[in-house]
């Protein structure tokens, strides 16, 4: 995989968490079931707890997700994609695990788990920029 394809990937699976979350509420709203404004911030979710940890996914592959493009991109400028296209790979696998740990669950396991998979992608990312720095 390289790494444009890495970033498209991960904007797809932010896409497919977006949908995963939202689009059940969709035939709630409309049929009057729950009002449109049932989701609003500082109300507390009337989701499902799975559904909930579905939208917490996604707002965490926002978290990294502008950095580990803008490396991307700095590297498609600088004609250097192949320093760094099997690593842009690693980052989309890591960020794909953590969101399935996260979405299967809140033990401390999982939150082990998931703290590991986002410190892979940090020091992946961070090794990116150094490749491409130095």
């Amino acid at each position: 995989m390289d790494a444009y394809t890495a970033v498209l990937l991960y904007a797809g699976w932010m896409l497919v968490l977006t949908l995963a979350y939202a689009f059940p509420r969709i035939p709630l709203a409309l049929t009057g079931q729950k009002s449109i404004d049932s989701w609003e911030r500082g109300k507390e979710s009337p989701d499902p707890a799975i559904q909930q940890r579905m939208k917490a996914a996604h707002m965490n592959c926002v978290e990294n997700f502008p950095v580990f493009a803008a490396v991307v991109v700095a590297a498609g400028l600088m004609n250097e994609l192949a320093a760094i296209g099997g690593l842009a790979a690693w980052v989309f696998y890591a960020r794909l695990g953590q969101s399935l740990v996260h979405i299967s669950g809140t033990s401390f396991v999982q939150i082990m788990l998931r703290a590991t998979f986002f410190v892979a992608q940090v020091f992946i990312i961070l090794y990116m920029i150094y490749l491409l720095a130095f």
